[in-house]
């Protein structure tokens, strides 16, 4: 039958396994980074970590590390000057992101690589093999674990850090572990989305379960469920379309904000009237 035929291909069964594997633990994590507000340092994150990637495929060792390094290094220095000087944090991060994303451009060009570029911004999920599934899942599951233990610590972190301080939880280590967690899901999106696109797996999931409910606890099923969802059907779409999978998953997203934020609106129109 036609509908079946995607599944007769084992390049979009792979593409449907790595995609889920990333939409579980950055459906997780973009509720937390929706409601502290750091949409912007998941996207800064996502940026900088190309140059590390070119220096990891110039020292012949996995394009992961480089890019979780790079990561971390970006937070660390957003973080530093940020304490350190008058400038806001969003400013900081819109110079620090843009400027390793434009050192990795050049860094990039100057070297001869069989790795097109493309795939380091949009991804390549037809083309994944065995070891980019391995590197995803390890990730998903650390990561997952990982918020599920610390998500009430986290939660508190990301409401109030003053209180969290006053409670004595160890905020600088919850600060600095959240940006290592972001770093990873980048880290697993970067093969499958590539950078470029890594951004919206990190915010919009959390953003459309944000306005289809005010409990935590939902809203992490149901920010996990739309990414899930919409990263499955995205992939399925695509063979269809002939499109390419990280794209489509994308705009499967914004419909389904658009539709939550009108869906928002009708609602409070209608306790208001």
């Amino acid at each position: 039958m036609e509908w079946s035929l995607p599944f007769q291909f084992p390049f979009m069964v792979n593409a449907m396994l790595i995609s889920v594997m990333i939409a579980v633990p950055a459906g997780l994590l973009s509720c937390f980074l929706v409601l502290k507000g750091w949409s912007l340092m998941g996207d800064a994150i996502s940026h900088a970590v190309l140059p590390g990637v070119v220096l990891a495929y110039i020292a012949g060792i996995p394009l992961g590390i480089g890019a979780f390094l790079a990561g971390m290094a970006c937070a660390g220095l957003t973080g530093f000057i940020d304490e350190n000087s008058r400038v806001k944090r969003d400013t900081v991060m819109g110079v620090v992101f843009s400027g390793m994303f434009g050192l990795g451009i050049v860094m990039y060009t100057k070297i001869e690589s069989d790795v097109h570029l493309d795939h380091i911004l949009f991804g390549n999920m037809l083309g994944i093999g065995t070891a980019d599934l391995w590197q995803t899942g390890v990730i998903a599951v650390v990561v997952t674990a990982l918020m599920a233990f610390f998500w009430r610590d986290l939660l508190l972190h990301a409401f109030d850090e003053q209180q969290a301080r006053a409670q004595g939880l160890p905020v600088r280590a919850l600060h600095f572990g959240l940006l290592a967690v972001i770093s990873l899901v980048v880290v697993a999106a970067l093969t499958a989305v590539g950078i470029i696109l890594a951004i919206a797996f990190l915010v919009a999931p959390g953003a459309i379960a944000f306005l289809l409910t005010k409990r935590f606890g939902v809203m992490l099923w149901l920010s996990m469920g739309i990414a899930t969802v919409s990263s499955v059907l995205g992939v399925y779409a695509s063979f269809f379309l002939d499109s390419a999978p990280a794209p489509t998953i994308v705009l499967l997203m914004t419909a389904a904000f658009v539709a939550a934020f009108l869906n928002a609106r009708r609602v409070a129109r209608r306790a208001m009237g």
